[in-house]
Order: C-alpha cells, then sequence, then structure tokens
C-alpha cells in the first residue's frame, strides 16, 4: 500500500490555542491567512484521474500551496502522494483552532472490491481496533510518546453501495490531553484506486462537520476511464484492501503513525513559543519563490508495497 500520511492540523492549531500570541505575531498570523489563493468552481486533479467540484460555502487551496502548508507550518513529513490540495470552509481559517480542514489525497491501491460490505461488524472492529492500539502502546512508551485511545466512533461507517463511498469517523484520546481528537475520513472507491479526504479536528466540531459532510461527499469525482465500473479484470489490479481493511488497517497497520501525532505536538511546541520561527520560514520560503519564479514540481506518487494483513 501507499502511506497516506495523516495531517497534524488539529495539533498545530491547539498549539496556537494555547501560546501566548502577540499583537506582532497576531499580526503575523492574518498576514499569513490573508496571503493563501484560494480557488472555487471545478478544478481538474493530476494526471485527470478525476475533478473536485467546489461546493458553494467551500474554498480550495492548490497543491503547491497545501504542501506548504502541510510541512512547513503544521510540521508534516515531506513525501510524496502528500496533497492534492486542502478544502476548508468559506470562512474557515488554517491558522485558528476552530472548524476543520480536509486534506484530499489519491492512493492507487488498485480495486477495492466491495463484496463484503453487508458482511462487516464494524462494533466487533472497533473493538478489535481498541486492542491493537492499546497492545501498541507499549512500543509508544519505548519512544517516549503518550498513551493513545480509541473512544469510538464517532460516526459508524457507512458504505452508499451506488456512489461507492466509504466514510466514518473515530473519537481519539492523546494522553491526557483535555479535549478528544475527531478523525473524519472518506474513501470515494475508483478502478485503480482510492480518492481520499481527511481531516483532524477536536471532538468540539463533530456537529459542525457532519452539518458539512453531505456536500463534502459530492467534492470528488473520478473521471470518465477511472471509475469504479471501468474495471477490467483482464488488465487492472485487485487491491489487498477489502472495505473492513480501509477502515481498520489502514490506520492501526503502522503503530507510528499516530505516535507521529505526539512527536510533532512536542516539535511544534518549541516552534510556537520560539517566536513563530516557521511562520518566519514560510514568508522566507515564499520571498524566495517569487523572486526566483520557479514552477515547483508535480507530486510524485508513492510506490506501491503490499499492505500489512494483520487485523
Amino acid at each position: 500500500m501507499k502511506r497516506i500520511i495523516p495531517i497534524f492540523c488539529f495539533l498545530f492549531l491547539s498549539l496556537i490555542s494555547v501560546a501566548q500570541v502577540s499583537d506582532a505575531e497576531q499580526k503575523s498570523l492574518d498576514s499569513l491567512e490573508n496571503s493563501f489563493k484560494y480557488e472555487h468552481g471545478t478544478i481538474t486533479l493530476k494526471d485527470g484521474i478525476g475533478s473536485i467540484k467546489v461546493p458553494a460555502g467551500f474554498k480550495y487551496l492548490e497543491p503547491v500551496q497545501a504542501e506548504k502548508v502541510l510541512t512547513e507550518l503544521w510540521g508534516n513529513p515531506k513525501g510524496d502522494n502528500l496533497t492534492l490540495g486542502l478544502l476548508l470552509p468559506e470562512h474557515g481559517k488554517l491558522m485558528s483552532n476552530d472548524g476543520y480542514v480536509f486534506n484530499i489525497q489519491y492512493d492507487e491501491i488498485g480495486y477495492v472490491k466491495d463484496d463484503d460490505a453487508d458482511e462487516i461488524d464494524y462494533d466487533e472492529l472497533l473493538s478489535e481496533m481498541k486492542t491493537e492500539t492499546t497492545e501498541a502502546n507499549a512500543e509508544r512508551a519505548k519512544g517516549g510518546y503518550e498513551a493513545i485511545s480509541i473512544v469510538g466512533w464517532a460516526a459508524k461507517p457507512y458504505y452508499d453501495a451506488e456512489r461507492k463511498i466509504l466514510h466514518w469517523a473515530k473519537e481519539i484520546k492523546f494522553g491526557k490531553n483535555s479535549e478528544n481528537t475527531l478523525n473524519y475520513n472518506i474513501r470515494v472507491l475508483g478502478r485503480k484506486g482510492v480518492l481520499v479526504l481527511n481531516a483532524i479536528s477536536g471532538m468540539s466540531n463533530l456537529k459542525l462537520v457532519q452539518h458539512d459532510i453531505p456536500q463534502v461527499l459530492d467534492v470528488v469525482e473520478f473521471a470518465d476511464g477511472n471509475k469504479y465500473g471501468d474495471f477490467n479484470a483482464d488488465i487492472d489490479e485487485v487491491a489487498a484492501w477489502t472495505l473492513g481493511g480501509l477502515v481498520a488497517g489502514k490506520v492501526l497497520a503502522k503503530v507510528g503513525i499516530l505516535a507521529l501525532l505526539l512527536k510533532f505536538w512536542k516539535v511544534l511546541m518549541i516552534a510556537v513559543l520560539g517566536g513563530f520561527s516557521a511562520i518566519r520560514r514560510f514568508f522566507g520560503r515564499k520571498k524566495d519563490d517569487e523572486e526566483t519564479v520557479v514552477e515547483e514540481p508535480a507530486q510524485l506518487e508513492e510506490s506501491t508495497t503490499e499492505p500489512d494483513t494483520k487485523e
């Protein structure tokens, strides 16, 4: 499978809320917010795999800017297949702890069969996920990370067989943090992979996200030739993942994914309290980019490897 890198926006935005922000630093944040160039309407995705239709009341940040936000401001490690752009409410802000942001990606894992859709016991799956997460805490502790626990479904997995869309949300607790984390996931199944929408926010935003989900589900669409119904068994690869595997395996198969969240919490705390150096670096890069006028290369896709079979 290709690694889908998690988004650490909730952690970074929470840091802003706990840090002592001076007037000058607030002006820097406001200036940064105003520097983003958003788009509306229909956007064609790279390689023609599909399109994004930005609904009314939302805005879209294209991949070049989105990657800088994810890596330089939110602390994600750089990598291939990091983002196809960010989607957020029209009045939402990337540098605020209110609201939510969806990161859009494409995961070319192959054709995911949905013939197990009616057979999955999601309550049993949740129990298994909780157990695996608890067992993995021993390894996280060795690395100096706090314990993580899955509290439960914030929204129970639902598969729309007609539209080939799977979506669900988990409530996750990190250490002794006072507010639990909301992780909302959407997968749109296609001929050779899945379009991914992933958001991390605070549980206090659950009602807001649930209110907007009907619109968000219609945002991404595969182009003709790449749709689920275009699958050709003679030439196309079938994914090792089932629907149940997308819900459980893609998150829990890798112990380090959630541990990285805590790692970057510590790193970003130092950065924010140290004088917003990440923001200054962002503006520095932006100035250099404008002076050199060099177009950034398109994102490359990660190589596909076999997924863990533990479920």
